[in-house]
């Protein structure tokens, strides 16, 4: 992986924010922050046109996020009021938070792949209370000790509730209503149902979203109401995303690079040895459930260190990593609450 974003780089390496960055003609990457996270800022793309500029992850929504995008709008020649279109690579509020906003300001709409507006916090939590979810937690082996501070509540989710819906539905390989730009949507499962890649042939860029960061790997996990093998999704994409290896990679966090085939590569490389350390574990403790699998795996600041969301996002990873195996046939789970994981017969 070659680093082209100097300057992100180097800001990245001294923690503070990058500057805004015209990164091709009539293209900008403008840095929002993300408050108290240790991402410290998404970026969001900026596509200067005759019919409006098209705004791709506006970031979240905060009075410092609102300040940020108003600015960086303004270097790169552009106010609020030019903005027609806002595209979402997925519903993250790191992403999607300041939608809405925007939306509100321009007159803007905002698009999405349907698979994503699925998700949208405010249709996938409506009918559903804590009690379902703590269910969900104590069927993976949660102690009961740990659930309430596990479970999702109205009162921690409020402000994702209200994301923004969309106006327009963008479909794996529709092109954006540009006239300067010929940008094609690339529909890249896995991070979350309905992620969007965005390509510019003519320009050689790729916009990544969260499916390909130069640094860190996406989260990718099974979470309550779903379930399906959505690591297997992601590393199909992976594999899709690496035919685009001529292109510079333009992600929504840390940095540009290059060779974007070998940082696929490296991440699908990952993912087997997180499997291999999963076996592993069911080979010590035998059946078992996704919580204690969890707690034997190694994780970059270490599972006691882990709190809060941060663990059931571990929770939600190893589960995926579960799902991943029985749909390969290498583990199976068992029907009954709480579901126990255990080798296949014959499978090792």
């Amino acid at each position: 992986m070659i680093v082209t974003g100097t300057a992100q780089h180097q800001a990245w390496q001294e923690r503070v924010l990058p500057p805004v960055e015209r990164v091709r003609p009539d293209v900008w990457s403008i840095p929002v922050p993300i408050p108290d996270n240790p991402l410290r800022y998404t970026l969001c793309y900026v596509f200067l046109d005759d019919t409006g500029a098209v705004v791709v992850d506006p970031g979240w929504d905060t009075g410092e996020g609102r300040a940020a995008l108003t600015a960086g709008l303004r270097a790169a020649g552009a106010g609020l009021g030019d903005v027609g279109g806002v595209v979402v690579t997925h519903v993250h509020p790191d992403h999607h938070g300041l939608s809405g906003w925007l939306r509100e300001r321009s007159g803007a709409w905002v698009g999405m792949h349907p698979a994503e507006a699925q998700t949208l916090p405010g249709r996938v939590w409506r009918d559903r209370g804590p009690d379902t979810d703590r269910a969900w937690l104590v069927r993976h082996g949660v102690p009961a000790a740990d659930t309430a501070g596990l479970a999702v509540t109205e009162e921690r989710i409020d402000d994702m509730l209200a994301m923004a819906e969309p106006d327009r539905a963008i479909e794996d390989g529709d092109l954006l209503p540009l006239a300067r730009h010929e940008v094609r949507a690339v529909w890249t499962p896995g991070h979350t149902p309905g992620h969007l890649c965005l390509h510019e042939a003519g320009a050689g860029i790729l916009l990544t979203g969260d499916h390909l960061l130069p640094r860190i790997s996406p989260n990718i996990g099974v979470h309550a109401g779903t379930d399906g093998d959505p690591l297997g999704a992601y590393l199909a994409s992976l594999e899709h995303v690496a035919k685009f290896a001529a292109d510079e990679a333009l992600p929504a966090h840390e940095y540009r690079f290059r060779d974007l085939d070998h940082r696929a590569a490296d991440l699908v490389r990952h993912h087997d040895e997180r499997g291999e350390e999963i076996l592993r574990a069911i080979d010590d403790l035998g059946p078992a459930t996704a919580w204690d699998i969890a707690a034997r795996l190694t994780w970059s600041r270490g599972w006691p260190a882990l709190r809060g969301m941060l663990r059931r996002m571990a929770l939600a990873e190893t589960l995926a990593h579960l799902h991943h195996l029985a749909a390969t046939g290498a583990v199976l789970g068992t029907g009954t609450a709480p579901t126990h994981w255990s080798h296949r017969p014959g499978a090792r």
